[in-house]
This record gives structure tokens, sequence and C-alpha cells, in this order.
């Protein structure tokens, strides 16, 4: 890439900043109006983040333009290239400034090390006017150089210009002294402030947008978990309605009741799972299964022994028992599912195994089968637990979930459901 393309990608950069930050202003604009009819102040987008705020202070320099087009200045093309290639640089280093990356790079060091000897060339011999460009060094050193040396190098910067000018006019040398050190700090901390706002605001926008992208796959997460496996118990009743009516129409219309019961059960728990608070209990869990088994041709074996659980343990077993359960009917063709839960006062064991020949589920992403059970996967985990599932050496598909007992039954929250935006 040539010089002259650089330089054309350079200012499309500084256009769309330049655009953006008046876009910005636009909405701050308005967001302000509207606050005034009542509402929180917004927050100022501050100026824009490039070299053209650091631009207007080259205006100090026209006190030396004037005495070279006035013959005040001896050898005026000397001083004349001068001040041109000052301003280069000052531009130069000003833009790279703004880019943490570049304002690393040696090429800005040594840009800024040149101004540095070009500055005190000029001002060591003019004096006057170009003493001024001394503040103007501080700007450029200022927006380069933030961290822990740039006391230090203000403070000298300050002391040498101090020293120079001290040559041609005593009595302002401290007034360009100080002048060189406050414009060095007050452009460091100015610029520092406020790219530590503009951090921050990237970071608050990425927080709110992993938030969403979080509740979205909860959402996502608790539909499949519902909606599968009420659309897979509501199929299997039909298909038991439609085999009993012909021949045993009151069991056809106990099937039919069930069917009924399960979707308003379902619209309730879709609504809870909409405000993210729902809850579950195992042992309902476990009757919807059996209930399920029985309706698919299944012959459901459930068993359970240990100590009571904590209703948030309950919650995540219910969970793994309804995705497993679910599972079995659509796809594993067994004959038989045996559940078994045991707990002890350190863990409890849910097991879930079936005899059926077809593979559980049409995804098999690593050890672990399905959307639903790579989420359960995610939720176990969080609460310190573990879930496994995979072919089992005498046949059939096995699912076992593991979790630890917490004292007080306390579980994190997080697993039970997943984050949800505030």
């Amino acid at each position: 890439m040539t010089w002259r393309q650089r330089l054309l990608v350079q200012l499309e950069v500084w256009q769309s900043s330049r655009a953006l930050w008046k876009e910005e202003m636009e909405e701050y604009k308005e967001a302000r109006k509207s606050a005034r009819k009542g509402g929180r102040e917004p927050e100022h987008p501050g100026p824009p983040a490039s070299g053209f705020s650091l631009m207007p202070w080259l205006l100090m320099g026209l006190g030396a333009l004037s005495n070279l087009f006035q013959g005040e200045t001896p050898n005026p093309w000397i001083g004349g290239l001068g001040l041109l290639a000052f301003n280069s640089l000052y531009i130069y280093v000003s833009f790279r400034s703004f880019d943490k990356q570049k304002r690393h790079e040696t090429s800005t060091r040594v840009a800024l090390l040149v101004m540095f000897l070009l500055t005190t060339g000029l001002a060591a011999g003019y004096g006057h006017n170009w003493l001024l460009f001394f503040p103007l060094l501080g700007l450029a050193t200022g927006a380069t150089l933030r961290g822990p040396w740039l006391g230090r190098v203000g403070l000298g910067l300050a002391a040498f210009a101090g020293v120079v000018s001290a040559f041609h006019d005593a009595s302002n040398a401290t007034t360009i002294a100080y002048g060189t050190f406050l414009s060095t700090m007050v452009t460091a901390a100015i610029l520092s402030l406020s790219e530590a706002v503009r951090e921050l605001r990237a970071a608050r926008e990425e927080l709110a947008r992993r938030a969403v992208e979080q509740e979205r796959l909860r959402f996502s997460r608790d539909l499949h978990d519902l909606l599968g496996h009420t659309m897979s118990v509501i199929v299997v009743k039909s298909e038991a309605a439609r085999r009993l009516a012909p021949r045993d129409l009151d069991a056809a219309l106990a099937q039919i009741t069930d069917i009924e019961s399960v979707g308003r059960q379902a619209l309730t728990e879709i609504r809870e799972a909409v405000t993210g608070y729902r809850e579950g209990s195992l042992g309902t869990e476990l009757d919807r299964a059996r209930s399920v088994l029985d309706a698919a041709g299944v012959e459901p074996v459930l068993k359970r022994s240990g100590v009571p659980l904590a209703p948030q343990t309950e919650v995540l077993l219910g969970w793994v028992v309804r995705e497993a359960v679910t599972n079995v009917v659509r796809h594993a063709g067994a004959t038989r599912c045996e559940i078994t839960v045991h707990g002890t006062d350190e863990q409890v064991r849910l097991t879930v195994a079936d005899n059926g020949t077809a593979e559980p589920s049409a995804q098999l992403p690593s050890d672990v089968g399905g959307t639903g059970l790579k989420g359960l996967t995610e939720r176990l985990a969080a609460a310190g637990g573990s879930l496994r599932a995979g072919r089992s050496p005498r046949g059939g598909f096995t699912v076992t979930a593991e979790l630890p007992v917490e004292p007080g039954g306390v579980l994190d929250p997080v697993a039970l459901t997943a984050p949800r935006a505030s």
C-alpha cells in the first residue's frame, strides 16, 4: 500500500469517526429534549475520539507565522520550513495518539523526539512567539505518553522550556514553563479519562448484549424442554385414544382427559417460563413419566430411595426425568424403562435406562445427545453436578445425573433457570 493509499484510508477513518460522533451528539440532544419532560439526564458522548480535537491549538503558532510574513524572522526560509515541519509532525502525532496501538509504536515516539529537537532549535534560534511551540509540544507529549512516567517527563520538559525561554526573555520563562507543564498533564488527564469512559461504555454495551443472548438462550432452552415434552405426551396419548376408541370408549375418554390436563399444565408452565420463575417437583415428573410410558406401550419401573431432597434439587432432577423420558418415547423404540432415584447425605443419583435399540436423539454431540441433554448438562454443571448419557453395555440407552446435596438444600439458582437480563 502506497503512502497515498494509506492517507486516503486514514482520511476515511477520520471521516467515519467524525460522522459517528455527530450521530451520537444528535442522539444526545434528542435524549436531552425528552429528559426535560421528566426523565434521567442522558450521558454526554464527550469529544470525538480523533486528533481533530487537538487541531485548534495549532492557532498558537499564528504569532510565529505573522513574524515570518512581517519580515521579523531572520532566515525566513528556514523558519518557514521549520514551521511547516512542526505542524506536520504535530498533526501526525496527534492523530496517532488516539489509537492505542499506534501510540506505542516506535515511529510515533521518533516523531515526538524530532518535534522536541525541532522545537528546541526554533525556540532557541528565534524566541518570542516561537517559544509557544513548547506548550504545543506539551500537548503532543501528553496525548502520546500516558503512563507512570508522564509526570517526570512533564516536569523535565517544563524545566527545559523554562531554561530555553530564559535566554530570550527571562520574565516570560516561568509562564512558558508553566504552560508547557499544564498542557502536558491536562491533555493526558482529559484524553485518558475520555478513553476510559469510551471503554466503559463499550463494556456496558457488551454486557447488555450478552445478557440479551443469555436470556434468549434461557427462553429457547426452556421452550425446548417444555414444548418438546408436552407435544410428545399429547401425540402419544392421542395415538392411544385413537387405538382405544373403537373398543373401549371410556378408556379413550380418559386419555383425552389427560390430553386436556397436559395442555392446561403446559400453558401454566409456559407462562412461568416467560417470567423465569418456574419450579417443579420430582414426584410430579415421575407420575407424568409413568403415565406417558404407559400410554406409549413402554413398561415403567420406578424406584426411589434415600433421604428427602431439597426443592431446588428436585427441580433439576425433574428436568432430567422429563427430557430422558421424552427421548425414550420419541426415539428409543424401547419396551421397558427403569427410573431410579437414590439419595445419600452427600449425593443424589438419578438413572433413566431403557432397553431400546434406536438412537435416543437424532444428533449426538460428543457423549451427550441432543439439545435438551446438552442444556441439562450445563444446568447440572452450574449446580456442581454432572450428567452422562450414552449406550449401556447391556443394550439400550442410559442417562445418569448426579448432584451434591448441599447443606440446607440450597443450590445455585442459575442452574434452575438460565440468567435473566436485568
